[in-house]
């Protein structure tokens, strides 16, 4: 408390202001906002505390009070007024291909393929089918693709195979179209 009766008190609140600000560009994206709030109080603290003479524990009391309230404030105005952003896929690139039909280029095996999009390649997971294949990107939730088979193509594979080719046979090809790919 001794800090806080000195003749320089404001260079303390100024100071805590700086290192709550450098804590909000260290978490940037994980708290969301937390410690600017604070640190706003901090330094509105530091410009009353050089002008009037504040006894430390009201002053420990007011930075306390603004800085729950201003946090609270901004979360509510925040709810009312969401952010909106002019890229609202940046980082996440998986979201902009979701309904957009690609060939596939690895044959999907046990729920498992690839496909090529523009200049990279992504891991998809959906129905075992084979190379050249056309599926539809339905969620990218997770590091991969959730894909389906495309009406058009259902009717492609099924043509290819007889009529009394089962599912487990299909498999067994696709897993065998596959190997050979691998072996060059």
């Amino acid at each position: 408390m001794e800090l806080l009766q000195s003749e320089h008190v404001y260079l303390y609140w100024w100071t805590l202001a700086v290192c709550l600000l450098l804590l909000e560009f260290l978490a940037i994206g994980t708290i969301g906002s937390f410690f600017l709030w604070p640190a706003i109080a901090a330094a509105l603290m530091g410009l009353v505390v050089r002008s009037y003479s504040i006894e430390p524990q009201y002053q420990i009391l007011t930075l306390a009070t603004v800085s729950v309230l201003s946090v609270i404030l901004w979360r509510a105005y925040l709810r009312r007024n969401p952010l909106k952003s002019d890229q609202p896929f940046l980082n996440l690139r998986g979201a902009e291909l979701v309904g957009q039909t690609y060939p596939v280029t690895e044959a999907i095996v046990d729920g498992l393929g690839r496909i090529d999009v523009a200049d990279g390649s992504w891991r998809v997971e959906g129905p075992d089918c084979p190379i050249g294949t056309r599926v539809r990107v339905v969620d990218s939730g997770t590091a991969r693709l959730q894909v389906e088979l495309l009406d058009e193509d259902e009717s492609f594979v099924t043509n290819r195979l007889s009529p009394a080719t089962n599912r487990k046979k299909f498999s067994d090809s696709v897993r065998h179209e596959a190997r050979v790919e691998s072996n060059y």
